[in-house]
This record gives structure tokens, sequence and C-alpha cells, in this order.
């Protein structure tokens, strides 16, 4: 069995197997390490197991990081479409689901294949599961030790993912491995999670758990139009998971109600009617939330008896209602992680570090993070593709 080899890349994910394909088909001498048994997981479980594996809007602001230039190149040499094209040779059907998100007409475990099949056809060889014990440098190779034996190469590719997921083999050892090498670490938190309210929000309208409304959510700039859903623990839906990932831990988050509704002419227009108000904004919004909001603002009576005032103040709140989160649900819930390793230290054509030649970080452990819809997967691809055609 080889023990020497040109590429070494670490973590058998979306990023690793293609950075791995990548460098194979160059004539590299690859091999791809996992701690793991069962390659590609976060593939499987993603997007409800049809993996919604790009966005055909992927562009540079809708990524989150310190350095918002820094995945520029990436996406710009490896775009959606050249991922799309490689999903079609391999005779994938896929379907546009809704704001350019692209997924699989029938199972993730197709990415994972296509993968899979892209490593083989290049040469790449297999070390699955075999957990990495220690990476040294020595003579301008690396040698790693692993639970079968040592490895060495010139170029080491770090694949290893972020902390979401634990239960699936997620861990900190790309942070670890690029702060053994000198490298600063955005500090990382979770991205694309559900948010946490306290108990006493809880209590006002725990019983809209499983109600979903069609709403935008924001956070200081950031604000997002799609569904908002209470659960039994606060909010998620999309709306509220992308706007999670400009939540600074302090803040409020505004959810309007009605977007795109002059709420306040609308009421105001039927004050002069008997009806009650749950039932007039149930004719817009889900007759739970409305019973429940306006339970909650003691405005469960007829219009004309709330006045025209009242009816002001009711349509600014429904456009404006402030809640503070007590926190998220942590990475076991969460769709990425936030921060990681700082792009400061990283070329963005090759995603090698500065100062230690040869050593690459790519995917979810950097310092760059999409919004929900397939921006992440376009990074993993992107990404990988540079360090790919370089290490």
């Amino acid at each position: 069995m080889s023990r020497s080899f040109d590429v070494v890349v670490l973590g058998a994910g979306a990023a690793g197997m293609f950075c791995a394909a990548v460098a194979g088909r160059r004539g590299r001498r690859v091999v791809l390490v996992d701690h793991v048994a069962v390659i590609g997981e976060k593939i499987r479980i993603s997007g409800g197991g049809r993996c919604n594996f790009t966005n055909t809007g992927a562009a540079a602001d809708r990524y989150l990081s310190r350095n918002p230039d820094f995945c520029r190149s990436a996406l710009a040499r490896y775009t959606p479409r050249d991922f799309v094209a490689l999903v079609e040779r391999h005779g994938i059907a896929y379907h546009e689901k809704k704001l350019g998100q692209l997924f699989c007409d029938e199972s993730a475990k197709q990415i994972v294949a296509m993968l899979r099949a892209e490593c083989d056809d290049a040469g790449v060889a297999w070390r699955v599961p075999c957990p990495v014990l220690r990476v040294a440098r020595a003579d301008g190779r690396f040698v790693l030790g692993t639970r079968d034996g040592d490895l060495d190469c010139a170029s080491l590719v770090v694949a290893t993912g972020g902390l979401t997921v634990p239960k699936i083999g997620a861990t900190p050892f790309a942070y670890e491995l690029a702060a053994q090498f000198g490298l600063a670490i955005v500090p990382p938190r979770p991205a694309l999670v559900p948010l946490a309210l306290p108990p006493a929000a809880l209590e006002r309208f725990g019983e809209l758990a499983g109600v979903s409304i069609d709403a935008t959510a924001s956070c200081g700039d950031a604000l997002f139009r799609e569904n908002v859903l209470f659960t039994h623990r606060g909010l998620s839906g999309p709306a509220v998971l992308q706007v999670s990932s400009y939540w600074d831990g302090r803040e409020a988050v505004t959810i309007n109600a009605l977007p795109g509704v002059d709420a306040a002419a609308w009421l105001v227009g039927q004050l002069a009617s008997t009806q009650r108000l749950d039932n007039l904004l149930a004719e817009r919004l889900p007759r739970r939330f409305a019973q429940a909001w306006t339970a909650m603002h003691d405005a469960q009576r007829p219009l004309r008896d709330l006045g025209e005032r009242r009816l002001r103040e009711l349509a600014a709140a429904l456009h404006a209602w402030s809640l503070k989160p007590s926190g998220t649900l942590g990475y076991a819930k969460a769709e990425v992680t936030l921060g990681g390793v700082d792009t400061a230290g990283l070329s963005s054509k090759t995603m090698e570090a500065a100062s230690v030649p040869g050593l690459h970080f790519i995917g979810e452990c950097v310092d760059v993070t999409g919004w929900l819809g397939g921006y992440n997967f376009q990074w993993a691809w992107s990404s990988a593709h540079a360090a790919g055609t370089a290490a």
C-alpha cells in the first residue's frame, strides 16, 4: 500500500471529494482520508434527501466573511453552470424549486455516487475510515500519522468541514490544524439555524407551534422574505434561518407579518365593520396566528370598537413585530458553521496558506458562509476546484 502521495485530501465530504477528483484528473497521486466510515453523509441528508446542490444566483454578495471579496475569484472560475454540466454528464435529473435553488429529482445519494465515481475515474486512493492522529511538516512535505500508519505528501488539503451536525462526525479538526500552523481563526458559531425564544415569549404564543406565515425577518441591515415557522422552542423557517447568520446574539429580530400590504389602509378601511379583527386578519394570515396575535395585543374585538388610532398602532405592530431571541438551537440544528479559518491567511485563487506552502483549506471550515439555498454547496465546489487545480 502506497504511503507517499502528491496530495492528501482530508475529509470525504462535498468539497473533499470534488477536490480530490479535480487534482487526480491532473495526474496527481491523490489519497482521500476521512475518520468516518460512511462518506458524504451531509450531502445525503441535505435538502430533505434531495440535495440542493447549487444556486444559479451564486455571487459574492450572497456570502458572509470578514473579507467579503475573498470568494469572488473561486466563484468566478468554477460557477454553478460548471457544476450543473457535471450533474448533467452523469445523467442526474434535477429541477429548480425556487429562487435559483437546484435539487435532484430523485435522491441526494446520486450526488454522492457521482463524486465517488469522479474520484475513482481520476485514480484517487481511499483511506476510510482512517482517523488522523497528528500532522507534521518536514523537508517541505507533510507527514500524517494515522491509525493505519504514516502518509506523506507535498500538498495537504483540509476539507473536514465545520461543527454542524456533530452526530455524523463533525469535529474542530480543521481549526485545530490551522492553529497548529499559525493561521488565525474567526470564532465559529452556528448559522442558518433556528432561533430560541425566552419562556415568557413562548408562553404568549406557544400555541402557534407549527404555524407558518409568508413574512419578512430582519436583523440590522439584513432582511429576507420567505416563510417564518413558529416552533415549540422559538422561530424557524427559511426567513429566520437566513437572518440567523446576521444575528449578533443581542439584538431583536423583527417580523413583518404582512409584507407588501399597507396594513393601516386595509384595517382603517374596515373601520365601520362589526367584524372582529382576528377574523379579518384570518383573510390574509393563518387563523391560528390571527387569533393568537390579536389575543396577545388585547384586540379580539370588532374593528369599530378598536377605533382608528388603535388600528393604526396594530397595523404598525404587524409590520414590525420585535422578538428578542434567547439564543440559537446550536450546531445540532444548524445548516452550516459561520466563521472558521481566516481568509486573510489564504490565497483566494488557490486556498493555500500564505505562510505554509502546500497547505490548503476549503469548504465549510473557511470563513466563507453562504445563504440558505445551495450557496454553501457551490462554495464547496468552487473552493475545491481552486485548490484541486493548484495542489
